[in-house]
């Protein structure tokens, strides 16, 4: 039996990353905040027949996303696959430049971004290594590559997940895990003022399916579009 649990599934991305996984009979695990949104993504992967099941957690509550990847962990028979993007929302987004930026707000991104992502592993990784095998991938934006002056407290919070990531790929060298940094520079089905280049959610979604299965070696993956 194989699994994967998506941090942060949503009806774009998440729900095309957990198509792919479960199209190759990879059983499904959801954590999100919103327990209605979860189940409208359970309901909608059962009936193109991939099992899948909703754990909600707010990834800022360490103790109950731990709890949800343990309980995704006692219901599939373990964790394979960890998938970590959660999405804030623009609307919840600071939008500051670095001189601009009050402590507060980088706080806040970072135990969005890399907290919750180290949270996560923590939950995970110790039957990883007892299994000898498992894979961690972790997600960011444009800016965690590519500094933006107006949306400084994200970008810095980002980039410390891509560096955690890659030193954790070194780390587990040779251990049978696979740790990786997924940096997506283009938009999800819209543009935006920065004029990334539009990407579907299943374009993108194949990357992880590539990662985890053909390029285990590798600790970074970037689409450009």
């Amino acid at each position: 039996m194989t699994s994967i649990a998506i941090v942060g599934a949503g009806p774009r991305l998440g729900l095309a990353i957990a198509r792919t996984f479960g199209s190759q009979g990879y059983d499904v695990a959801l954590i999100a905040r919103n327990r209605t949104k979860l189940d409208d993504l359970v309901s909608t992967l059962t009936a193109e027949g991939i099992t899948a099941a909703a754990f909600p957690a707010d990834v800022l509550d360490r103790d109950a996303l731990t709890q949800a990847l343990k309980d995704a962990a006692a219901e599939f028979g373990g964790i394979d696959v960890l998938e970590y993007s959660p999405s804030a929302g623009l609307g919840s987004i600071k939008a500051t430049t670095p001189a601009e930026t009050e402590l507060t707000h980088v706080q806040h991104e970072i135990e969005f971004q890399l907290y919750g992502a180290i949270a996560a592993t923590e939950a995970v990784l110790p039957a990883m290594c007892e299994a000898g095998t498992g894979t961690l991938l972790f997600t960011t934006r444009a800016t965690s590559m590519n500094p933006q002056p107006s949306t400084a407290p994200s970008g810095t919070a980002m980039a410390a997940l891509r560096n955690w990531a890659i030193n954790l790929h070194k780390e587990l060298a040779g251990t049978g895990i696979q740790a990786a940094h997924i940096g997506i520079d283009a938009t999800i089905g819209t543009p935006t003022f920065y004029g990334q280049p539009r990407a579907t959610a299943d374009q993108l979604s194949l990357l992880y399916w590539d990662l985890h299965i053909a390029h285990r070696d590798q600790a970074e993956r970037i689409f450009r579009g």
